[in-house]
């Protein structure tokens, strides 16, 4: 019965051209579809191994990303039917790099859960840690505050400055267009994906403890 109303509440989704109104339904509805994925493949139920399987069983012509005919048709295997324009709509919002197609980590990121508050809070917790400034973006100058990278071997070699060592460790945390500035946006966007792969909150919780040291 469960499956049967989310079908028929796609459905109705698909009327509409408000494509942003099918991802939106989609992501509400993520771990749903993840059980089924892994009850589909006989997987253990998880996002990064279902959905990593499934991935690579839709990517046909195995050039290790999809295309709109190829999301299309994995959807349709659960039942969630779009046709060709909808497909394209739905790929070309997925698709970060706008390669015209999904690689693994677009598809993934497409497909993370919500995080639920002891995430969001220890995420805060280590974002706030690093903004010393409390402005509400971390720059290599809050980094200074921090951290210190005078003991990195390409520091101690010449190669690099300083600086250099803190803004490669700060572009980790930042968008695809590095600007030297890190929002907690973005800050979460990178660790959204890391808590994809984590199963507990305890486990998390303690990573970025023990990381950042809170």
């Amino acid at each position: 019965a469960s499956q049967v109303s989310l079908v028929f509440v796609f459905k109705q989704n698909f009327k509409s051209v408000d494509l942003l109104k099918i991802w939106q339904c989609l992501h509400k509805n993520l771990d749903f579809w993840l059980q089924s994925w892994s009850r589909l493949l006989g997987s253990e139920p998880g996002i990064p191994s279902s959905a990593k399987v499934f991935f690579r069983r839709l990517d046909r012509d195995k050039s290790r990303s999809l295309d709109s005919g190829e999301l299309q048709r994995g959807l349709a295997e659960l039942g969630l039917v779009l046709d060709a324009a909808e497909a394209e709509g739905v790929c070309r919002r997925w698709d970060r790099d706008g390669s015209g197609t999904l690689d693994l980590e677009e598809f993934l990121r497409a497909l993370r859960p919500p995080m639920s508050q002891a995430r969001e809070a220890v995420i805060a917790a280590a974002f706030a840690k690093l903004d010393r400034s409390g402005d509400g973006v971390v720059t290599v100058d809050d980094l200074r505050g921090v951290y210190s990278g005078r003991a990195h071997p390409k520091v101690r070699n010449g190669e690099w400055t300083e600086e250099e060592v803190l803004r490669r460790f700060l572009d980790n945390f930042d968008s695809s267009e590095k600007d030297g500035q890190v929002t907690l946006a973005e800050f979460q966007d990178y660790y959204s994906g890391v808590s994809a792969s984590v199963d507990t909150d305890e486990e998390f919780v303690a990573m970025m403890t023990s990381a950042w040291q809170l």
